[in-house]
């Protein structure tokens, strides 16, 4: 088929983020561009700096910057490790590497726990490292809350708890770029200093806007740090903050956006929006299992809510089945990346979604097996279908 050609119908965007934007929320950005320093602007950014605040469940401050996630892991390092200082960070995946060879980059000195990328944080592991960490030389651990790559998520308050239990004073960060607003997150409950995100996936928005919610050890810590920043600030930004305003130039379109986004996950109720996600990723792990196929995530209570990663059989790669559901089916589906790259695909299953779209998705993901001679059994999109329905009535 020509990619010129025209095809009939929507583009199924099914990747684990970007995800599809809804009408509702692009409507909100399509406004005028105002005054960002004027009152009304203010008033805007108030609703999403306090909006926000809801969303991370906390009392204390959360800093939007027009940024990638990326942005948003540098802000939480430079604001509170100094170069030399030691972290120590979990591999659960390629993101988590990322996080890691950034930290290195800025002349911060890490210790990597290593994994098998099929499960998520070994809160123990972190346990018994801090209590051989007799010096205190950790000043902080930095795990990723969903690791976007692999389908695993790890389990934060148990994190904290695993940090209290060893007698450490190691501050706490988290990346919650493909969790926020998708799945359970308590950052006052669970004793989290910092917390990263971006507003591409559950906050169901374009790329373009990153967070950092911060604890008030974290912000008075801040203070006294002396590594080397100026943009990613955080005293200048909670300067500005109090009145609503920005220390530079913010994603003026993006904040109407992030406001309309607030809104809508209150009207559904952030637990109605969990287990809406809940519910979406039980159906897809069902499908898989149906197809005979495997899920990457082989810990049961570490399965994410926001995707799912699907191995193929051995000597199948993931890469051409990806782009056979493409061509056929104009379906984007999550490719495998680093170490996974051509192994598995990954199914988002986050964001503005409901049951028919993921009933249609998974629909495109059985005819591609199809279509690409992948061996499978027949019935996934059925499995999926009667545990829907039977929770739909249930409900």
């Amino acid at each position: 088929m020509s990619s010129n050609s025209y095809q009939a119908g929507r583009h199924f965007l099914q990747i684990p983020g970007p995800t599809n934007v809804p009408d509702r929320i692009l409507r909100a950005m399509d406004h005028p561009t105002i005054d960002h320093r004027g009152p009304a602007f203010a008033e805007i950014g108030k609703t999403c700096l306090d909006g926000m605040k809801t969303v991370f469940k906390t009392d204390s401050a959360v800093i939007i910057y027009p940024a990638s996630g990326t942005g948003a892991w540098e802000a939480a390092l430079v604001n509170l490790i100094n170069a030399g200082e030691r972290v120590l960070m979990v591999e659960t995946g390629h993101f988590a590497t990322l996080w890691k060879t950034m930290a290195d980059r800025l002349g911060i000195e890490t210790e990597f726990l290593e994994t098998d990328w099929r499960r998520g944080v070994d809160p123990q592991a972190i346990e018994d490292r801090l209590r051989a960490d007799s010096e205190g030389q950790i000043r902080a651990v930095c795990v990723v809350h969903n690791e976007t790559s692999t389908g695993s998520t790890s389990r934060i308050g148990e994190v904290r708890a695993a940090i209290d239990a060893a007698g450490h004073g190691a501050l706490l960060m988290v990346d919650t770029i493909s969790s926020l607003a998708s799945i359970d997150y308590q950052h006052d409950e669970w004793g989290v200093d910092v917390t990263v995100s971006g507003s591409q996936k559950g906050l169901m928005l374009p790329p373009g806007l990153s967070f950092n919610a911060i604890s008030e050890r974290a912000i008075s810590e801040s203070k006294s740090n002396g590594q080397q920043r100026s943009y990613w600030d955080w005293q200048e930004q909670l300067a500005a903050n109090k009145g609503g305003a920005f220390p530079y130039t913010p994603a003026t379109n993006l904040l109407y956006g992030l406001a309309e986004a607030i809104d809508m996950l209150h009207e559904e109720g952030l637990d109605n929006v969990f287990s809406r996600h809940d519910r979406h990723a039980e159906a897809t792990r069902r499908a898989v299992q149906a197809w005979g196929l495997e899920v990457l995530c082989q810990e049961p209570r570490d399965y994410s809510s926001s995707l799912t990663a699907v191995m193929l059989p051995e000597g199948h790669d993931a890469d051409a089945f990806r782009a056979k559901v493409l061509a056929n089916f104009d379906m984007s589906l999550g490719n495998g990346l680093s170490r996974l790259a051509g192994r598995v695909f990954r199914i988002g299953h986050l964001g503005d979604f409901n049951d028919l779209m993921l009933t249609g998705t998974l629909s495109g993901v059985e005819m591609g097996l199809r279509v690409a001679d992948i061996p499978h059994q027949s019935g996934g999109v059925q499995a999926a279908i009667q545990f829907l329905s039977e929770s739909a009535t249930a409900a």
